[in-house]
């Protein structure tokens, strides 16, 4: 069994995982349980009213958990893989723990091969990074704090990563909610559509 076996394994079991991203690495645990998300929100000590994304494999899976408009599927499909979360309504299945109580969720096709096939094999995963709230993102494995990873049950090493955070984007309100990754290019598409 391959590390990627056991990390889908874990996440399908309820248990958490950390896995690299094309960003910093992450926290994953299965998006739709929400005893699931509840741990990720125990482990990184994360205010309960600040929402945690979802990842999928691709834009075809991001519309089975969430419904754009045809303005927002424009920009998945223009931004999708990459490092853009992109904020859209979600459907009855994905659980008010993870957005907050809120209509809408943070959506994120991660352009990271190992990131899409756990995605693909354990279901929407949480995309948040894998810290405790207020301290740095992890680059590498080794700047992931003891805590984090004392609670996780795999940890996906795939190096390096480049450390950039995704860039948040509301398109139904035309705006960049936390700007990383990307944003100038994000901002002309906003601006043009």
């Amino acid at each position: 069994m391959t590390d990627l076996d056991r990390a889908a394994d874990a996440i399908t079991a309820g248990e958490l995982v950390v896995y690299p991203t094309e960003t910093v690495y992450g926290l994953a645990a299965d998006a739709l349980d929400a005893d699931a998300v509840e741990r990720v929100f125990e482990v990184k000590g994360r205010d309960r009213s600040k929402p945690v994304s979802l990842a999928v494999p691709s834009v075809d899976a991001a519309t089975e958990y969430t419904d754009p408009t045809e303005r927002e599927l424009a920009f998945i499909q223009e931004f999708l893989p990459g490092p853009v979360t992109v904020l859209v309504d979600r459907k009855t299945m994905v659980p008010d723990v993870l957005t907050a109580g809120s209509d809408r969720v943070g959506v994120r096709v991660p352009d990271h091969d190992l990131s899409l096939e756990l995605a693909a094999r354990a279901g929407p995963i949480t995309s948040t990074s894998a810290n405790v709230s207020g301290e740095p993102s992890a680059r590498e494995i080794d700047e992931i704090g003891q805590s984090v990873r004392e609670a996780v049950a795999v940890t996906l090493d795939g190096g390096r990563t480049p450390g950039t955070e995704s860039t948040v984007v509301d398109v139904a309100a035309g705006e960049i909610v936390r700007e990383g990754a990307q944003a100038d290019a994000i901002r002309a598409w906003l601006a043009e559509h």
